[in-house]
Formats: structure tokens, C-alpha cells, sequence
């Protein structure tokens, strides 16, 4: 091996990194028992930041731009070596790049629910998903708080911090907000605005800026899934009362007759009250008034009672109607018939 190429394996003139890996934040420079020529060349490229660090104490720190390397451009890291004038010789230096460049369509989830405070529910569990992205910004931060002194540090390493990062700050930040979970659960929007605030100023620690964030789905419990449809239908169906809870109740007890139908014995009840001169209407009417408030049971008047001049083949004639409208089922038409028949053969 000539002198020449001796020379040129031991002593770096450029500094540079291509970053020829996807999803690296960080690289170190392998230096070996290489140093860095005086007046070399250090090329950042756009989205790069060059670091100088020395025995772990981080220096100067350089934008995009090819920048010469002399005691004037390299200031600090000239006091840590007390250069008191100009050096002259090759120097030692760990030099780290950074990736600047917006890591996009990145995945968060909540793999185990997590438990937040609510005004209306005081404790709620839920899972959510969606995509956020995110770069670094201060090299400094980034450097001391994460990346360290390894020779590389990827997007994947530093998303299993910020997945933990992520939890935290949802559950505080959905937790002490004003706006009841249920809007925020019907509006994604408004959920994610909610947690990026406080999510960015979490980042921030460790020189990290938040570009997007976005909630793509929200998962509630059963019994809260059960309760928010309840009162979803409620507020489709409780259009005859002002009141909500008077219309909420009133969905609740009209809820309870198609159950009744399916139950044995639960609309050959009201055919028994046909027999002795009701109609479906009046006991429906009757049931409402005993379970809603009276103002919300002046709402749906009852039907009118039977006459007692009503014979049993017009009584027959209404049960046949009520079957013919689906609001019946056969089972029972066939045994309320069987009674009035009964009654009317003697």
C-alpha cells in the first residue's frame, strides 16, 4: 500500500451521510482510528442536521449547507479542546446525523383499553385508533433525551417511546377536558384537537414536533356502546314529548311491547283484556300512564273503552284487524278468537 492511499484511509476531508437506510433518525459517522482533516468539508443535505460531539457532550451543531471546517466555524467544540489558535493537524470527534424530514402515516392504537375520567359516566375504558406523523426538530434535545450515543436509531425504536408517550398524555388530556366523552366520541375530529395540544407540548420534550394528528376510530365497552345507542334511538324516537326524559321513557315502554309479543302469555294478556271489553290502545295507554310522569302521559291520551253495547263479533272484527296490521301474532289472535267464541257460543 503507497503512502498515498495510507494518507487518504486515515484522514477524512468529507463528511457526509446519504441515508441509504429508510426509517433512520440518527446515524453516527464511523470514524475508527480515522480523523477529520482540518478544513474538510461537512455536506448536510436538506432535511439533515449535523451534530459534533465531544466525549459525549454535544458542540456545534450545523443546518443544510456544505461548511468548511475550521476553529471559526467549530466554536464550541474549539473551547471543549482549547484550541487557543489555529489548529493545524487532523482531530477526533463523534459527528451524528440527524433526519429532519416529517415521518408520515404513522400508526397509533391502543393496544388495552385505557381508563379516563368522565362527567357523565365518572369512569370510562375505550380503545382508539388512528395515524399520526411527527420529525425531529432539536438535535440538542433529541441527542440527550433519546438517541444517545448508539451508532444508529431508527423510527421504530423511537415510536415505542412515543406509543407510551401517546397513552399517557390521552388519558390526562381526555380526562381533565370539560367536553363530555360521548360528543367527543361522536365527533373524532374534536377528539384528536383535544389530545394534540397537550400530545405536542409532551414532544416537545424530547425535540420532537407533531405534525398530524388524526383519530380514525373510537371502541367503547358494551355496556357504554349499549347505553349511547339507547339514547341515540331515544332521540330518533322521542319526538312526541319536549322533554327528553319524558321521550326516552316513552321509548323505553314502547321498546317493551314487541318483547312482550315474543314471551308466552305476553299479548294473550291484552287479548284477555279484549275478552273483557278493552282494546289494545287502552291497555297500552293504561301501561304508559303508570310508568311515565303525568304531564308526559297527558302526551298520549288512551283509547277510548269499549261500549258495553260492543258485541263480540265487532270485537272479533277489531282483534282481526290488529292481526291483519302485524300488530298481533297469529298465537295470539287464535287464542283471544278462541275465548270471544267461547263466550259467544255459550
Amino acid at each position: 500500500m503507497g503512502i498515498g492511499s495510507f494518507i487518504k484511509k486515515q484522514f477524512i476531508d468529507v463528511l457526509q451521510w446519504n441515508e441509504d437506510t429508510e426509517g433512520v433518525l440518527a446515524w453516527r459517522y464511523p470514524m475508527a482510528d480515522q480523523e477529520i482533516q482540518n478544513g474538510g468539508q461537512l455536506v448536510v443535505r436538506e432535511s439533515q442536521v449535523a451534530v459534533f460531539v465531544n466525549e459525549g457532550q454535544v458542540a456545534d451543531v450545523f443546518g443544510p449547507g456544505t461548511h468548511t471546517l475550521t476553529t471559526r466555524t467549530l466554536p464550541v467544540l474549539t473551547n471543549l479542546k482549547n484550541w487557543d489558535k489555529l489548529f493545524d493537524s487532523p482531530f477526533k470527534s463523534d459527528v451524528y446525523f440527524f433526519s429532519t424530514r416529517v415521518q408520515t402515516g404513522r400508526k397509533w392504537g391502543t393496544p388495552q383499553p385505557i381508563t379516563i375520567r368522565d362527567k357523565d359516566f365518572d369512569m370510562v375504558r375505550v380503545r382508539a385508533f388512528g395515524m399520526y406523523s411527527y420529525r425531529v426538530t432539536n438535535a440538542r434535545t433529541f441527542f440527550s433525551e433519546i438517541s444517545g450515543t448508539r451508532e444508529v436509531y431508527t423510527r421504530d425504536e423511537v415510536e415505542d417511546q412515543l406509543r407510551g408517550i401517546l397513552m399517557a398524555t390521552m388519558a390526562s388530556s381526555l380526562g381533565a377536558s370539560q367536553v363530555p366523552f360521548l360528543d367527543m366520541a361522536a365527533n373524532q375530529a374534536l377528539m384528536a384537537q383535544q389530545v394534540k395540544g397537550d400530545l405536542t407540548t409532551a414532544f416537545a420534550r424530547y425535540g420532537i414536533a407533531l405534525d398530524e394528528f388524526n383519530v380514525a376510530s373510537v371502541s367503547l365497552p358494551e355496556e357504554l356502546q349499549a347505553a349511547l345507542d339507547e339514547r341515540i334511538s331515544a332521540g330518533m324516537k322521542g319526538g312526541m314529548s319536549a322533554d327528553k326524559l319524558a321521550g326516552f321513557t316513552k321509548y323505553q315502554v314502547a321498546s317493551s311491547i314487541p318483547l312482550a309479543a315474543g314471551n308466552e302469555g305476553g299479548l294473550a294478556g291484552i287479548g284477555a283484556g279484549l275478552g273483557a271489553g278493552l282494546s289494545v290502545g287502552q291497555v297500552i295507554g293504561q301501561t304508559m300512564g303508570r310508568t311515565l310522569a303525568p304531564q308526559a302521559a297527558a302526551a298520549v291520551p288512551a283509547a277510548p273503552p269499549a261500549t258495553s253495547e260492543e258485541s263480540i263479533e265487532d270485537r272479533l272484527g277489531k282483534l282481526k284487524g290488529l292481526l291483519d296490521k302485524g300488530l298481533i301474532s297469529a298465537a295470539d289472535y287464535d287464542s283471544t278468537k278462541a275465548e270471544l267464541l267461547k263466550k259467544l257460543i255459550g
